[in-house]
């Protein structure tokens, strides 16, 4: 059993990336991202492409924050010295010592440029190295093969399909694709894919 507290002030960062709580008011760091790439979350059930929809999103992750189930970041990318989105802890469960790393979404000029792999490696070393988790739980829609293959290279296992599984915002029933990194995966999964 763990004990992470979603009520303390986490700062995550190396040289090329931070990752800090997400305020109510990171709603105008946000929108330009939302509103430059409408269909960044369309493999989501929950969506940013509208003023209203990323206020919803907003409020959300922070009330699912003060829940315990889930501690949201927003990313700031060092190098080009702008906000590049969002990333979360979800379904934290200190009983079973399990999260997910999810809601991840980033903008378009910054996909690409290991700015994802940089953010993966710090909640994966704070989630096994500082909160103690066993498992760290990804998972992604069927039809997203890009999200797929960037969970493969970051030394995540896919475990398998969960059929009919998450209503989408469209009416659409996705088939959920499961992919995840154990405790004692982690040395091995940090030393070759991220040379730690």
């Amino acid at each position: 059993m763990t004990n992470f507290d979603t009520s303390q002030h986490i700062i995550l960062e190396n040289e090329r990336i931070k990752l800090r709580p997400l305020i109510e008011d990171d709603y105008n760091n946000l929108r330009p991202i939302a509103h430059q790439n409408p269909e960044l979350l369309q493999f989501s059930p929950q969506q940013v492409n509208t003023d209203e929809k990323l206020q919803t999103y907003i409020q959300k992750a922070l009330q699912q924050k003060a829940e315990g189930s889930r501690y949201p970041f927003i990313s700031f990318d060092k190098k080009q010295q702008e906000y590049s989105g969002s990333t979360s802890y979800l379904n934290i469960s200190n009983t079973n010592a399990r999260l997910e790393i999810g809601a991840t979404w980033i903008g378009k000029e910054f996909q690409g440029t290991g700015l994802n792999k940089q953010q993966k490696l710090l909640m994966l070393t704070h989630a096994f190295e500082t909160i103690g988790m066993q498992r760290v739980e990804l998972k992604t829609d069927a039809r997203n093969l890009q999200s797929q293959r960037a969970m493969e290279k970051i030394g995540a296992i896919k475990e398998g399909s969960l059929r009919s599984h998450t209503l989408m915002e469209d009416g659409f029933r996705r088939h959920t694709v499961y992919f995840s990194i154990l405790i004692d995966e982690w040395p091995e999964v940090k030393s070759r894919i991220f040379g730690f």
